[in-house]
């Protein structure tokens, strides 16, 4: 496989933005970027690739807030999230005025569905629908590099939260564990914030949706 991945924490919440390339083209998706576009012109230039394509889990602050700003820079198409988040994208602006950051709304040049496919260079990876911590969070996974790129979905011993406007625990729990772990064991995952993971890991040992939980 040819998919290559950087991690850039950015905004105050250290949000994990992925800088994501195909290594035979060169060509480059930026997944979530929150902010700090600086630090991902730095990373794209460290990596060699040209910016073609923004990605977007889902439409919180420091996941989608300089993607307008990005997009509109470079000429850049925006893919994602899904439909139900475009109340998120409607008030990007409140959202950072709460946190004395600057951030715009933005039209998303493609919506995704769950099943839908995404295009990088050679690469394709699939989308998978996951709400829970949004209605509209989506999840980018490429089956074959045994890697996945979840947003606030799942993380390293824990979950997303569930308690700002139209977050389902149920929900999430279930695109847990129906829509990401039968994808493998063996798929290391960069979550929003902290640690990468893999989902057998968290299949064993996450306090909230590990297997003996619900045997």
């Amino acid at each position: 496989m040819a998919l290559k991945a950087m991690i850039i924490p950015v905004t105050p919440l250290a949000q994990n933005c992925t800088l994501l390339w195909c290594d035979e083209t060169l060509e480059a998706a930026v997944i979530d970027p929150g902010g700090d576009l600086p630090k991902i012109d730095a990373a794209l230039a460290q990596a060699g690739a040209t910016l073609k394509q923004i990605w977007i889990t889902h439409a919180h602050l420091d996941h989608a807030g300089a993607t307008a700003e990005l997009a509109a820079r470079e000429g850049l198409p925006i893919i994602g999230p899904h439909p139900d988040d475009q109340f998120l994208i409607d008030t990007l602006t409140e959202q950072g005025a709460r946190y004395g950051l600057k951030a715009e709304p933005f039209e998303p040049t493609r919506w995704l569905q769950d099943g839908d496919e995404v295009t990088l260079g050679k690469e394709t990876l699939l989308v998978r629908h996951c709400p829970g911590h949004t209605p509209g969070h989506v999840v980018f996974v490429a089956p074959e590099a045994h890697f996945a790129v979840v947003g606030d979905v799942l993380f390293q011993g824990s979950i997303g939260r569930t308690d700002f406007p139209r977050g389902d625990h149920d929900a999430l729990i279930k695109s847990i564990r129906e829509r990401l772990f039968p994808l493998g064991d063996e798929i290391t995952f960069v979550p929003g914030h902290g640690p990468v993971s893999t989902f057998g890991q968290e299949r064993r040992s996450n306090p909230f949706v590990a297997d003996m939980l619900f045997a």
